[in-house]
Order: structure tokens, then sequence, then C-alpha cells
């Protein structure tokens, strides 16, 4: 099939591709706007419907917003990340459930797929990374898809995050994504990308 036959079936504009992916960018200045507790909802109700292996769904997440929290969450930061963390109106800290198959006879209930992961702690560790990194992106693209602006980070130290905000728990931070309508004079020029060829092969 020729794939620009796709269009009529269903293909998104150029207005929606350019908001999610093309003219996107990675903010590292914010502006003064709340983000509402229901737009963080929606992004968390968009995400959860996108697939990962078995219906694992191992993403957890936790939206740091108040000033306190904030606080909370400096030290465990890279230097170059304090001032727009800080700044930013809300903060996502995106975790992996490390005991996701807990969960499996109610999200995958035709099959024993408890039974795959349990007492296999490598197997497990990797499908929860795996499919949790999955579930990090599906969400950048669900805040951009619904109007917001991301700055996605691995600049800290899960140690101090995981201590500070999952103490007890069987959860490891991964991603840290904060939130608002970006600064567009606070933008560095776009990095190049690599093209097709460098990328892709097909055989």
């Amino acid at each position: 099939m020729n794939v620009h036959s796709r269009v009529a079936n269903g293909r998104i504009n150029a207005q929606a591709l350019n908001q999610v992916f093309l003219d996107a960018r990675t903010h590292n200045g914010w502006q003064d706007r709340p983000v509402s507790d229901d737009l963080l909802r929606e992004a968390v109700d968009i995400t959860k419907m996108a697939p990962t292996s078995a219906n694992t769904s191992p993403l957890r997440i936790v939206f740091v917003r108040s000033q306190a929290a904030k606080e909370r969450l400096r030290a465990a930061l890279a230097p170059a990340n304090v001032e727009k963390t800080i700044a930013a109106p809300v903060t996502a800290i995106l975790g992996y459930d490390l005991k996701f198959y807990e969960h499996l006879p109610r999200l995958f209930p035709h099959a024993d797929a408890r039974a795959w992961f349990a007492g296999r702690e490598a197997f497990a560790n990797d499908m929860a990374y795996k499919n949790g990194t999955l579930q990090a992106a599906y969400f950048i693209l669900a805040l951009r898809s619904l109007g917001l602006d991301t700055g996605p980070m691995t600049g800290f130290d899960p140690t101090q995050i995981d201590a500070e905000f999952f103490a007890g728990e069987s959860i490891r931070s991964n991603i840290l994504v904060n939130i608002g309508d970006g600064d567009p004079a606070k933008l560095f020029p776009r990095s190049p990308r690599f093209s097709f060829d460098e990328i892709a092969r097909i055989v």
C-alpha cells in the first residue's frame, strides 16, 4: 500500500503533527501560568491507553507543584536543572513499579501473566524499565497534544528522588518532566537530527 493513501483513512493533519512532533521543543523557561489538575488528569488518562507489553502499565507519577515539594526535589537536581525546575508550574516525577506484575490478574486477566514475572527479578525489572520509559514518551506526547509544553530531564540523582518521594515503595524514578507554558525567548536553537539513512534501513 502506498503510505500516502492513508491520508483519507485518518492521518492526522499538519497542525497536529507540528504541535506534537515537528515544531514542539524542549523548554527551559516558563511563563507564570498555572497548569490545572484537570489537564494533568487528562494527560494521564490519554497516556494509559497507549500499549505496553501484556498491558503491564508500570508508569507511576508524582506531580510536584507546591513550593515545599519543589524544595524536596531541589537537592537531587543537577545544577543546570535547578532554576528551570523550581520555576516550572509543575514537575512530574515519572517512575516505574518493579512490582507491576502484582496487578496483572486485573490488567491482563486472560492469562496467568503474573507467573511470567514473579520470582524472576532481573526479567521483571527490565520489563518495568522498558515499558515505564515507553509510557514516559507517551506522556510527553499526551501533554503536547493538550497544548502544554514540556521539559524532560534525566539530570538528577535517582537515589535521592526515590528516598524522598518513593520511600518504602517498589517504584524507581526514571525521568523528570517540567510542565507548563514555555517561554519561547528562552529556547535554544534547535539541534541537528540524523537523516533517515543514518537511523534506519528497510530490509
